[in-house]
């Protein structure tokens, strides 16, 4: 069945003239003399092909898809105001029924919480998704060198670990999507102040929108190294509910010690998230093997596999809060360069309440400074499903998945 789809102008009254536009009129309205301290923008763009083969599995049929995402980007400076701008498009097509949270992130992803009208839909069917947006479009005002505030959208990240973030309040990091080359902008007010070369506070407005309805984020973050050790901390208001985290980053034995809590007040309830994670180097001869685990303990998570489904349509999954859906999670992953042109990684996640688990090799091949090509594969192992037809487990019934992309910066 085939759905609507919208196919808005890309002339001067599209959202790319109206940027265009809106910039020109914010330059020539500057006052006399200011000009001559605009700097000439320099356009970079980023371009991904992804082809994926995906096999038969207990709820899918087999299917092959093709994604490719075009990225244009820009900063230009006046002054003390500091434009950033990324304008870019996702287009996937499928031989199977595409389905919401599919490759095409670009104005797609699930529980985005995109307060500004600045995504659109060109044409969208079973089949054929293609969509764009402006995934950057802030300014920013720097007073002197140690405070700037930033307006509209744009990159915020709080995490302190790496693959496992579940105290970034914003975008976390999602480890089963190896195609984001880039954190996904938010909108939102923000004002940063720089107290000292290893101190810093960070207070963030941010307006968001789910399903219609308008959720506010207002926190605010110091952060500090002491001794060797980076100590943060954040509290506020997440999602119009009382927020607080803590975070610890240090030194031990030459790996990275890497550890976040967050507490939440979730409709009337208190829920506990935490990671903790190592990460380190060690020489191979004369290679480096780079080596990170990660564990997390998350109260919005399932506990077993009969919860899956709750917790697959439980509010924090439908604004992209979770990372993973079980409770307990633990994700290894290992990097290794065997060549100036070859590396060879490995990630593998675990639901440590199901059991299951999710692994994905991969080999990449550098092709120029600006080119790299990489295959992969996505395995699931669990059991696939119960005797009602309900998923057994959180990766079990994750079909077996081969991809091929290439990606090039000019």
């Amino acid at each position: 069945m085939r759905r609507p789809g919208r196919r808005p102008g890309f002339g001067g009254r599209g959202p790319v003239g109206r940027a265009v536009c809106l910039l020109a009129a914010c330059a020539f309205s500057l006052p006399e003399g200011v000009h001559g301290q605009l700097k000439a923008p320099e356009f970079r763009a980023y371009y991904l092909h992804v082809g994926s083969g995906t096999a038969s599995g207990p709820f899918n049929d087999p299917a092959a898809t093709s994604f490719q995402r075009f990225r244009l980007m820009t900063d230009l400076a006046v002054g003390p105001l500091r434009f950033d701008i990324a304008y870019e498009h996702g287009l996937e097509v499928s031989t199977g029924t595409l389905v919401p949270g599919g490759l095409a992130g670009v104005g797609a992803r699930r529980g985005t919480g995109a307060w500004a009208p600045l995504q659109w839909t060109i044409e969208e069917s079973d089949h054929v998704l293609w969509r764009h947006q402006f995934d950057r479009l802030s300014g920013t005002l720097t007073a002197g060198e140690s405070v700037e505030l930033s307006l509209g959208r744009q990159t915020i990240s709080w995490a302190t670990t790496l693959f496992l973030t579940p105290a970034d309040p914003f975008v976390p990091f999602n480890p089963e999507d190896p195609f984001r080359e880039f954190r996904a902008g938010v909108d939102a007010a923000r004002l940063r102040a720089f107290l000292g070369p290893f101190t810093d506070v960070d207070f963030v407005f941010r307006p968001a929108t789910y399903d219609d309805e308008t959720t506010l984020t207002a926190l605010g973050r110091v952060r500090s190294v002491i001794g060797g050790v980076e100590l943060g901390a954040w509290l506020g208001a997440l999602h119009d509910e009382f927020s607080a985290s803590g975070a610890v980053t240090a030194t031990l034995l030459g790996a990275a010690v890497r550890a976040e809590l967050v507490v939440r007040e979730a409709e009337g309830e208190t829920v506990f998230r935490g990671a903790f994670g190592i990460d380190r180097a060690f020489g191979l001869g004369e290679r480096d093997l780079y080596v990170v685990a990660e564990y997390q303990r998350d109260g919005f998570g399932a506990a077993d596999a009969s919860e899956l489904l709750d917790v697959l349509g439980s509010t924090p999954a439908s604004r992209g809060e979770l990372l993973v859906l079980g409770r307990d999670a633990l994700a290894l992953q290992a990097s290794m360069q065997l060549h100036a042109l070859w590396t060879v990684d490995a990630l593998a996640l675990t639901n440590l309440g199901d059991p299951s688990l999710l692994f994905g090799p991969g080999v990449t091949y550098s092709l120029s400074d600006e080119g790299t090509a990489r295959g992969g594969l996505y395995l699931g192992a669990g059991d696939p499903k119960t005797g009602e037809g309900l998923p057994g487990s959180e990766y079990g019934a994750v079909p077996f998945t081969a991809y091929l992309s290439v990606t090039f910066f000019f």
